[in-house]
């Protein structure tokens, strides 16, 4: 058996995790899946008022916000987590069933610093998207 990177699991276990969507049953599911592998998921929310509160209670590193968010737009939700609230903003990261390809200029123009594909999501894609280079 093959011991895992220590340096990798204190990185992932000090990455804390704000998860936002309408889908109770993936919440439950992304939060088991994430905790399993290092994620601190410090909260879950199912509306972007809740997620902004949760925000500014919580201070998470990084907001994982799905584009459809029943009666919300995600992409709305994402710019407003990203407003200055006078402590530093975490990152934001736009999630979705949907294929990348399919929301790539909606993406392009967003607060977000990426996107995962719902199925494609872990602990390894999240670090993957917050290593990028910004801008890019």
């Amino acid at each position: 058996m093959r011991d895992a990177d220590p340096a990798a699991i204190l990185t992932a276990m000090a990455l804390r995790c704000l998860i936002v969507d309408d889908n109770t049953g993936f919440l439950r599911s992304a939060r088991l899946l994430l905790e399993r592998e290092g994620i601190e998921v410090v909260a879950v929310a199912s509306t972007g008022d809740e997620a902004r509160r949760l925000r500014d209670e919580l201070r998470p590193d990084v907001i994982l916000v799905d584009v459809d968010l029943g009666s919300e737009s995600g992409f709305e939700v994402a710019g407003r987590l990203r407003e200055h609230t006078g402590t530093a903003l975490p990152d934001v990261i736009l999630i979705s069933l949907h294929a990348e390809e399919d929301l790539a200029e909606m993406i392009a123009v967003s607060s977000a610093v990426g996107f995962i594909a719902k199925s494609l999501l872990s602990a390894r894609a999240i670090h993957e998207v917050l290593d990028r280079p910004r801008g890019t």
